[in-house]
């Protein structure tokens, strides 16, 4: 469901994309704070990565788990130098040291992580204090920064701490008092220190019934009266009707007490149970299964569909009866309308961030995918799986409440208390709310008002933009890390590979005092609120820089095509393309920096300015090609395979290296498929013979189109293609699962792939 966007959260989008202000967004069950989500990522300038603690939340969010992104252990973080001597080492708790030598970042994620302006982590409510911390650890190390919380990257922290509480088990708390007052995010110590805008929605779209609302404002604030109590439990219905029960789920505290329900419900059925396998394609783990690998279904099964359809026909939470079972597939009634649905499967994608070692741009890699029908059976379903979900009607059983706060949740799914029927009477011994979260909430009465500090902040983070954009320190510095660690950059034989690094860190070097004057008179006109002054002179310093930084790019594209045709320098290259994407990124804050200054001085909303990335995106695509055919011309002049000088003993004499044996060749099962393929095979008879699922192979077919070794035209009809390639071109700003949407399943997510691969090609010629 689209909701309308709200002062709050228009407010909340602009301390996202005009300050470096760390954010704390919540609001009440049912006031848009996923579709807020949703909208920033699409509208941000910034670029970002999106987070969750459990695998079924990062899928909900269409993120990465926390752990996955930073590699983190699972355990307890000690926010210490070193364990202290009462912990033991090598067990479930950890520190910086441990952190940083026993469980390192691989490059692909420090890639990332470097890149980024922006973390998001939803449901905030269930981050411990000492997993924040090990993030802003992680952030701190990886980018070089350690005087700044995240190492200078924006943080938003989406929930709503009324909600699901974090875990902690006793051993572990029994150590993590010594540090936080609480286990939840809020007792952080890098929240603490940096500070954050509390920013709470305030529009309840879910509910419309004012007394309801205000009952359920009363649970939140542990401020329940006695009529309220009586008025909930006016709904009590010790023996409920079968009737009643049609159509109607029923929340409950405990997965045992669901699955009970559930399976006795199914059991009770007459017929055959029909079972249907999930296909689980590559790296897709069983934390992150949103539904049954083996759903079993009957005839009269109550079901419901657990996500959005782009088509409208059901929504997250939308109940419906299975009415048929037969060859053609699985046929329902939706529950209140009586609208007759067959069911599609539905494809999930575990991904993860990279960033594309030629364009340095972020893009999300597919890892794994799980293709099944977006249903579960739902007579009853627990109260913590409930999160997210709204209903017009259902049966709640919270007798045996356990947790702060799973009373308030339960009854908030509800859009009204017409649809309420309690199984068991509601005590207010059950009733609470964690009163740490209460205090914590409380706060946001004493801080500043949010006006005052969104100029406040506007004004420090524009400072910022204009002393970094033009601050080549960081480059500089990687620079020379990267000529103490390959100090054998001495031994080629080639004088041009010797000096790249050289002649670059000396036009760095040289433009240092430019670079200090200009950051100068940039401060001084925003100082005298010259903001026609101010932006001419970006005008122009933006000009100078890109042309440097362009010259600077092509010249080191060169030396590393080079070094790339060379044996033994991984290393070195993969320090190169680091100094590579350090220079992308200054050049693309370069030519985003009138944009931004401009959107700031006229009280503008920052958004995602399309053609200014997409001309940022082609001055790189170009120069990449231009290196490419320069490298053909120029390759180095070396006389051995490692191209430096030969060390004693090395000659036509010497004995080569031993061929490793049994070892496959890199690529290979992508050139079995395509030599089936120019052979005249089809998809489905290439999966058969390889005995891989026909998903696997169009994942091959996209990558061969990409590289140029198959013909899009040899696997499918120029009628299909055109008609999935207007749709893309038509909507640049949506993702798969859009496209997948609005054929409804027609085409394959790996044929979406394709057409686009060919779509990339084509853009390219």
């Amino acid at each position: 469901m689209e909701h309308e966007e709200t002062e709050m959260a228009a407010l909340a989008a602009r301390f996202v994309n005009s300050t470096a202000r760390h954010v704390f967004l919540t609001g009440k069950a049912g006031t848009g704070k996923t579709t807020f989500l949703h909208n920033l990522a699409r509208s941000t300038h910034k670029r970002y990565a999106i987070l969750a603690p459990t695998g079924i939340a990062a899928l909900n969010a269409k993120g990465v788990t926390i752990h996955s992104q930073f590699l983190l252990p699972f355990g307890t973080y000690i926010p210490e130098r070193t364990l202290p001597n009462d912990i033991p080492a090598y067990g479930n708790f950890h520190d910086r040291d441990t952190l940083t030598k026993r469980h390192p970042l691989n490059s692909i994620r420090r890639n990332v992580l470097r890149g980024l302006d922006l973390l998001i982590i939803d449901e905030v409510s269930m981050l411990r204090a000492d997993l924040l911390d090990a993030i802003d650890h992680r952030m701190r190390s990886v980018r070089g920064v350690y005087d700044r919380s995240f190492g200078g990257v924006q943080v938003l922290l989406i929930g709503d701490l009324y909600q699901l509480p974090p875990v902690v088990k006793d051993n572990e708390w029994q150590v993590l008092r010594k540090y936080y007052a609480s286990a939840h995010f809020f007792e952080a110590k890098v929240i603490k220190e940096a500070g954050y805008a509390h920013i709470e929605l305030d529009k309840i779209f879910r509910q419309q019934d004012g007394d309801f609302i205000d009952i359920l404002n009363n649970l939140r604030n542990n401020t329940v009266s006695t009529n309220d109590v009586e008025v909930l439990n006016s709904y009590y219905k010790p023996n409920i009707p079968q009737s009643e029960q049609e159509g109607v789920i029923t929340l409950t505290t405990h997965n045992r007490t669901a699955d009970e329900l559930n399976q006795r419900a199914l059991s009770a059925l007459p017929g055959m149970a029909h079972s249907f396998e999930a296909a689980v394609c590559d790296q897709f783990p069983e934390s992150m299964y949103p539904v049954l690998v083996d759903l079993q279904l009957k005839v009269g099964a109550q079901i419901m569909f657990i996500r959005n359809d782009p088509e409208k026909k059901y929504f997250n939470g939308k109940l419906s009866k299975v009415k048929a079972i037969d060859t053609d597939g699985v046929h329902v009634e939706m529950f209140e309308s009586g609208e007759p649905y067959t069911l599609k499967k539905e494809l999930w994608e575990n991904k993860r961030y990279v960033v594309d070692g030629t364009s340095k741009e972020q893009k999300e890699e597919i890892l794994g995918t799980f293709e099944q029908y977006p249903v579960k059976l739902a007579w009853a379903i627990t109260v913590h799986k409930s999160q997210g979900l709204t209903f017009d009607k259902a049966i709640i059983d919270v007798g045996s409440a356990f947790a702060p706060g799973q009373v308030y949740v339960a009854l908030s799914r509800l859009r009204s208390l017409n649809g309420l029927i309690l199984r068991t009477r509601i005590s207010p011994s059950v009733v609470s709310t964690d009163r740490d979260v209460m205090a914590f909430s409380e706060r946001m009465h004493t801080q500043q008002p949010l006006p005052v500090q969104l100029k406040e902040q506007q004004r420090q983070y524009l400072q910022a933009v204009l002393s970094s954009t033009y601050d080549l320190g960081d480059i500089q510095k990687k620079v020379g890390f990267v000529q103490k660690d390959h100090t054998e950059v001495g031994e080629f034989e080639d004088e041009t590979m010797r000096s790249a690094l050289v002649r670059l860190s000396e036009k760095l070097n040289a433009e240092e005092a430019n670079t200090l004057k200009f950051q100068y008179q940039l401060l001084r006109l925003l100082h005298e609120d010259d903001s026609d002054g101010l932006l001419e002179r970006i005008e122009k310093g933006s000009a100078y820089y890109g042309a440097m930084l362009k010259l600077s790019m092509k010249e080191l594209l060169q030396h590393i095509a080079q070094v790339e045709q060379v044996s033994r320098s991984k290393s070195y290259s993969e320090d190169l393309h680091e100094i590579d994407t350090l220079l992308v990124s200054k050049f693309t804050m370069i030519n985003k920096a009138e944009y931004v200054t401009r959107c700031i001085l006229n009280g503008e909303e920052i958004k995602r300015k399309p053609d200014l990335e997409n001309s940022i995106r082609d001055q790189r695509t170009s120069l990449t090609a231009e290196v490419g055919e320069w490298a053909k011309e120029n390759r180095p002049k070396v006389t051995t395979k490692s191209g430096k000088k030969r060390e004693r003993g090395e000659g036509k004499s010497a004995r080569a290296p031993r061929e490793r044996k049994g070892k496959a060749v890199k690529g290979e099962t992508y050139l079995k498929t395509y030599e089936l393929i120019k052979a005249g095979k089809d998809i489905a008879s290439i999966a058969a013979e390889r005995s891989l699922t026909e998903s696997t192979i169009e994942s091959h077919v996209a990558k061969g189109i990409a590289e140029g070794e198959v013909e899009i035209g040899m696997l499918m009809d120029e009628p299909t293609r055109n008609t999935i390639a207007d749709y893309i071109t038509g909507n640049p700003e949506i993702g798969s699962s859009e496209v997948f949407g609005h054929f409804a399943g027609r085409y394959s997510y790996g044929k979406l792939r394709m057409v686009q691969a060919w779509l990339r090609v084509r853009e390219k010629g």
